[in-house]
């Protein structure tokens, strides 16, 4: 029991390690931080609607979750802990079900952005 404990909350899947050159180190690493930086720019998008329209503070909590994980993916790049999928998941579902609020409330027009 104790190892299915330690898989699900405390294993380390993979680190980073400067030396480490292979092709899975180096595309795993890029496309994390290039990921991070994807989604800290939707929530920037997200932030700069609500200062434009201003429609709920809402958005801010909307912008934030987009922005949480993104830094959950920086956080990624240098290591992947089984705590870490965890508080992903949770923040995938918080963002998703704010997305679907704000569009759903505020911008039923829009279907992407």
């Amino acid at each position: 029991m104790q190892w299915l404990l330690d898989i699900l909350f405390t294993a380390t899947w993979w680190t980073y390690d400067p030396r480490d050159r292979s092709l899975h180190s180096v595309l795993y690493r890029g496309f994390n931080l290039v990921e991070c930086a994807a989604w800290c720019a939707f929530g920037a998008l997200v932030l700069a609607r609500f200062l434009r329209h201003r429609r709920s503070p809402i958005e801010l909590a909307y912008a934030a979750a987009f922005v949480s994980f993104g830094l959950s993916d920086l956080r990624e790049a240098y290591a992947l802990q089984s705590w870490l999928l965890w508080i992903k998941l949770a923040n995938l579902v918080a963002l998703l079900w704010l997305r679907a609020l704000v569009m759903r409330r505020f911008y039923p027009h829009s279907k992407l952005y």
